[in-house]
């Protein structure tokens, strides 16, 4: 990368220094594949050349194959890019460029290597024994062609190697999202592995990714000094601003934070979605004194949750997800732990809900149904019908518009809040599971115990006015 103009960022020496070592015991290169995601304009190019031209260089007649998203945009790069670069650097004099039609190749004299482009085809790679194949732009390609292509021709070069790298893509960037996962689920088990034993045997693949999980604020230096690895390097923070003033922040994100970009969800006329921005408070904490819990379970089961509001003094509610975990068997052992500690004013759950079925062991909790129905004591179980459970869902979309209600931006509640879809329930509308683009249990939960505050409040909170929930 020095003999072609551009030493490498440390980012780009720690992928060189790992994908490329040697395995003491065989000779051979420790990793046959090596993924790498990382946002645009971090140096992928330049570390993407550097590879491709150490290989034609430090082994004879090796064969090397470039592929973007399409066969005329490789060529563009190939050309415009690598060539120019090898052209003008201190290797210019050991390559020579062969530029025809369906036989384009950079050819290095002193080796007898090439490297040469191809089509993101089925047939691509197809020709003789394949040592480095390169997919480049991988959020273009919406299946495994490629890698089908390219896997056969290596098997018989020992020190073959598959690179691959993009930043991030969309829901149809099926290939690289699921090299995405498994390079994640790679990582995570070697750790687990190294944590028992140091000796654990390594991985065939290796994987690199800087990227920014939906929790972390876009608008942060801080989460773009941990994204942007180039960033003090060729890239500054007032450029990165910049970028963020004027791209859409979906693009934005895909582009510098390396986040796949999701489709824009449809509005729901019953959800007032774009109102939650502004009801954003992260200061907001419940009081301890006027705290209402809730719960809800995902229609499939596999995940639950569990919400708070709380009056505050202001006369806002707060609503909060206190836990949103995998499964349903944690969940009556965590209400009974937090009807311990904050002796709430009610726990609500949702009769004909996938969560009903965890009222009888509330109750086997000492979360008892109230023995009187129209004088409730603090803690008991707030059980909603039908009725109730329409009449949650348009008081919290009231309270949405009228600026009554705050949250602390948490990521499953707000997008729960935007993934939401309703279903008519007579003349009135209700949340709806079904149809919904995400798991929306947070908001159940969050929908109940506003809910529930609202409805048992009056009886167990001294001084507690109903007209300021509403005000």
């Amino acid at each position: 990368m020095a003999k072609l103009g551009a030493p490498p960022m440390p980012w780009q020496k720690y992928v060189s220094d790992v994908a490329l070592e040697i395995d003491p015991d065989t000779g051979l290169f420790a990793h046959r594949e090596v993924g790498l995601s990382v946002s645009r304009q971090q140096g992928k190019t330049e570390l993407t050349l550097g590879a491709q031209v150490h290989r034609a260089l430090a082994w004879p007649r090796q064969n090397i194959v470039y592929a973007a998203q399409t066969r005329g945009m490789a060529r563009q790069r190939w050309e415009d890019e690598f060539w120019e670069k090898i052209s003008s650097s201190d290797l210019a004099k050991m390559a020579r460029i062969r530029k025809s039609n369906g036989n384009e190749a950079i050819l290095w004299g002193r080796t007898r290597s090439r490297m040469g482009i191809t089509a993101n085809t089925e047939k691509a790679g197809h020709g003789p024994p394949l040592d480095l194949g390169f997919i480049d732009e991988a959020f273009a390609h919406e299946d495994d062609r490629l890698e089908q292509a390219f896997s056969p021709a290596m098997l018989t070069r020992a020190m073959a190697q598959l690179w691959w790298a993009s930043a991030g893509g969309t829901t149809k960037s099926v290939w690289l999202n699921k090299k995405r996962e498994n390079g994640r689920r790679l990582v995570e088990a070697l750790w687990e592995a190294l944590a028992v034993d140091l000796s654990a045997p390594r991985p065939r693949a290796c994987y690199f990714e800087w990227f920014a999980p939906d929790d972390m604020d876009r608008a942060d230096p801080a989460t773009w000094r941990a994204t942007l690895p180039a960033l003090g390097f060729t890239v500054t923070e007032e450029v990165i601003a910049a970028e963020l003033e004027k791209m859409d922040p979906a693009e934005f994100d895909r582009a510098y934070l390396n986040r796949t970009r999701r489709p824009t969800p449809p509005t729901d006329p019953n959800v007032p979605k774009g109102k939650w921005p502004g009801l954003l408070d992260a200061a907001s904490k419940p009081v301890a004194s006027s705290v209402a819990l809730a719960i809800d379970v995902s229609q499939d089961r596999n995940r639950s949750a569990i919400s708070a509001a709380s009056l505050r003094p202001d006369g806002r509610v707060h609503l909060e997800v206190v836990a949103y975990r995998p499964g349903t068997d944690w969940v009556v052992p965590a209400v009974a732990r937090l009807h311990r500690l904050w002796k709430p004013v009610a726990v609500a759950v949702a009769s004909g809900s996938p969560a009903a079925s965890l009222i009888d062991d509330l109750v086997t909790a000492g979360i008892d149904v109230p023995k009187d129905k129209a004088n409730p004591e603090r803690g008991d179980l707030a059980v909603m019908r039908s009725g109730d459970v329409t009449e949650a869902c348009g008081q919290l979309a009231d309270a949405m518009n009228q600026g009554t209600v705050r949250h602390l931006d948490q990521v499953p509640l707000t997008a729960a809040v935007n993934g939401a879809r309703t279903r008519r329930q007579g003349d009135a509308w209700t949340l709806d599971r079904t149809n919904s683009l995400v798991d929306i249990s947070p908001l159940c939960a969050a929908t109940w115990a506003r809910w529930a505050l609202v409805i048992r409040g009056p009886h167990v909170i001294e001084d507690y006015d109903i007209a300021d929930s509403f005000a």
